[in-house]
């Protein structure tokens, strides 16, 4: 049955999506008319419907039929930025070259990789979003389209010319957005029917993820002390502020030796490095709920990329924590990195399943002693989340706490660990996002 389903739900979209693209207007205009006569002109003898019927459909089919005689040589290339966001509309540059005769009424359609789910997924979806024996072809979740397309429009391309036209799409889900190539339709005299050219041309670009404004805010924390100086990416270790050079101490690092110096004066000489007391916050992201909480999870990667387009990191560091496959910190701040590459890297962050919520809470505590404040967005408020707030309230830790729900759930939440600062902990609902980002303080 499931199998069934999928088959018609492909089926169906496909159909769609072909007749959005080779109808135009009047087109579409003209096939409705075919649609809503065709049960009129069943009784021939009481209904001169018939008649009409007959003669749209001719059209139709004499538009459809001259579609294969449309021919062109035509080559493209596509000039994309480097980044999108979701939600916001990504203006680019297409050139196109004609490598044959004169070409009118021409219009540039783009071909997105194929985004719709496998059988696997769409079985998963249907479980989630169904109850009982109801039945629905496209789970309410599920993102059909990557992008909103639009129609570009050019006019005249001249004989073995070349043309250079606006484009503009607007991204619908992040992560990375594949072009497959560029349709080049025209349409027939008739103007209901396009002929199509397609013409290769594979680009990526990333999409990363919808921003909302945020009110200014006197995060918590103060200046903490920073042992070596300022801390890199876990991946990549220790980079401290050099300050000097002095005489090497038993237990000093082999790796602080500066060896062009042993060479000069004959000795050991190790560099000296300056600790620092400045602001540091961590941002943790929860990552563990199931495919049902997917667009609670796609608002909570939203809140983070918001927080971390807004922080001023020049004299702070942000630290951005959450479990995929592994258990990631990324810092920016200070030099060390820019808000820019946290955007790339929440454009691709995604839900687990694997691991429990306890190798977040071992992340963050992992790096408490250097924190002045943390910001937690959760997608749920069960004990496993109120241990780790309960754990960080008790060392201290200024926290902000967000809770991201979907609309059919429980309107309030039982403050808990945070019931003496009941004004930092927020519910966060889908679909209400930036009316609860406003009332932060």
């Amino acid at each position: 049955m499931t199998s069934l389903a999928y088959r018609l739900y492909r089926l169906f979209s496909g159909t769609q999506y072909w007749l959005a693209r080779r109808f135009t207007k009047a087109g579409l205009l003209a096939l409705c008319g075919v649609l809503m006569t065709l049960g009129l002109a069943v009784d021939t003898e009481q209904s001169a419907a018939y008649q009409l019927l007959g003669i749209v459909l001719c059209v139709l089919l004499t538009s459809i039929l001259w579609a294969p005689f449309f021919r062109g040589r035509f080559e493209v290339q596509r000039h994309l930025p480097r980044f999108g966001t979701v939600d916001a509309p990504l203006g680019y540059h297409i050139t196109i070259f004609n490598r044959g005769m004169k070409a009118r009424e021409l219009t540039l359609l783009e071909d997105l990789q194929d985004t719709r789910p496998s059988l696997q997924e769409f079985q998963q979806q249907r479980r989630i979003a169904s109850s009982g024996n109801s039945f629905r072809f496209v789970q309410p979740h599920w993102p059909r389209r990557a992008a909103r397309l639009g129609e570009t429009q050019l006019s005249l391309l001249s004989a073995n010319g070349a043309a250079e036209v606006h484009a503009e799409i607007t991204p619908l889900r992040r992560g990375p957005l594949r072009f497959k190539g560029v349709t080049v339709a025209r349409p027939d005299p008739l103007g209901l029917f396009r002929g199509f050219v397609h013409l290769p041309a594979e680009q990526t670009v990333l999409i990363l993820p919808k921003r909302y404004p945020l009110p200014c805010l006197a995060l918590p924390g103060a200046s903490r002390y920073q042992q070596g100086g300022v801390a890199l990416a876990g991946s990549i270790g220790e980079s401290e502020e050099f300050i000097s050079l002095r005489e090497y101490r038993r237990g000093d690092p082999l790796r602080h030796i500066h060896w062009k110096s042993w060479a000069k004066v004959g000795e050991p000489i190790v560099k000296e490095f300056q600790d620092e007391f400045f602001v540091r916050h961590a941002l943790v992201l929860d990552t563990f709920a199931g495919p049902e909480k997917h667009e609670a999870f796609e608002e909570a990667v939203s809140i983070a990329a918001s927080f971390a387009s807004t922080i001023e990191t020049q004299e702070s560091l942000l630290d951005l924590m959450f479990v995929g496959p592994r258990a990631f910190c990324f810092t920016a701040g200070r030099g060390v990195a820019h808000a820019e590459q946290m955007l790339e890297i929440l454009a691709s962050v995604s839900l687990t399943e694997v691991k429990e919520f306890r190798s977040l809470h071992d992340l963050v505590l992992e790096h408490t002693t250097a924190l002045s404040g943390c910001i937690c967005i959760f997608l749920a408020w069960d004990e496993p989340r109120r241990e780790l707030v309960r754990h960080l309230k008790q060392l201290g830790l200024p926290l902000l706490v967000l809770v991201v729900q979907d609309t059919q759930e429980e309107s309030s939440l039982e403050p808990g660990p945070m019931q003496d600062e009941p004004h930092a902990l927020h519910l966060v609902s889908v679909g209400r996002v930036a009316e609860a980002l406003q009332k932060l303080r």
